[in-house]
């Protein structure tokens, strides 16, 4: 008789998972989905009070989950709140979702330096300062892992008043390749989540601008804008064994923007 290949296995159950700017948005949806497949999920960013609210109501649905303030763009505050985890813990994070990121819609020619600094500073440089802290780590313990950089259907393409966003999701793209080849024989995966717009707190004033939203639809072969929950699948996926093969690749959610 044929044996049958094992399922797929898409829980992460007793994994440590952190996820920066976890409080709201992409972030948050993304620590739900890890902490309902059975991960123990921390939540960092600069706003106490929406960390607070935000790990209260994952705990009241059962989920293992605490928080952090932390300035993802402060290097030496990352280096200190993974030696503080680490004493406190004493395993290191497994699963790693960089999701924290703004953007500025402008023209080029409307950029100011604050901008552009502000932009690179928390889209790129914090990305590499605590995907730094938590390979330093995960590679001495000899553990697996998982790092999930949260990029954009705009790391893959172009679109007018998004120069500077581009720039820093094209160069997440790029880190996101060569740490796959770095930390392949770790056997820390590492791969990009590219969404198209989502509806979010942080597109929602973009949304108010008369005529955006259709714009945006008529360049989305699915014809609407996307769900947060339609990104918790892909986290997991990313996070778990069931995606054991992939590193140094993008997963695209982008309703088919892209595959015009």
């Amino acid at each position: 008789m044929t044996a049958l290949p094992p399922g797929p296995n898409f829980r992460v159950d007793g994994r440590r998972a952190l996820v920066t700017g976890g409080s709201s948005g992409i972030g948050l949806a993304a620590a739900v989905a890890l902490a309902r497949a059975g991960a123990r999920v921390t939540i960092v960013g600069r706003r106490t009070a929406a960390l607070t609210e935000a790990c209260a109501v994952l705990q009241a649905e059962g989920l293992a989950c605490d928080s952090q303030v932390l300035d993802v763009t402060n290097s030496k505050a990352v280096e200190a709140a993974f030696d503080t985890r680490l004493d406190t813990e004493g395993v290191p994070f497994e699963i790693l979702v960089n999701s924290a990121g703004m953007n500025r819609p402008k023209p080029l020619v409307e950029l100011d330096d604050l901008d552009i600094d502000d932009v690179l500073e928390l889209n790129v440089k914090a990305a590499f300062y605590v995907a730094r802290a938590f390979a330093r780590r995960l590679v001495v313990s000899g553990r697996t892992g998982s790092i999930i950089n949260i990029s954009s259907q705009m790391g893959h393409v172009g679109s007018p008043r998004r120069t500077l966003y581009c720039a820093s999701k094209h160069a997440l793209e790029g880190m996101t390749k060569a740490l796959a080849w770095e930390l392949g024989k770790a056997s820390i995966r590492v791969n990009t989540l590219c969404p198209t717009f989502i509806e979010t707190p942080m597109t929602a004033g973009m949304f108010d601008a008369p005529g955006f939203r259709q714009w945006v639809e008529e360049r989305i072969a699915l014809g609407r804008v996307g769900r947060m929950d339609e990104v918790m699948g892909a986290v997991v996926f990313l996070a778990s064994d069931a995606s054991s093969l992939m590193t140094g690749s993008a997963l695209m959610l982008d309703g088919g923007w892209s595959a015009a």
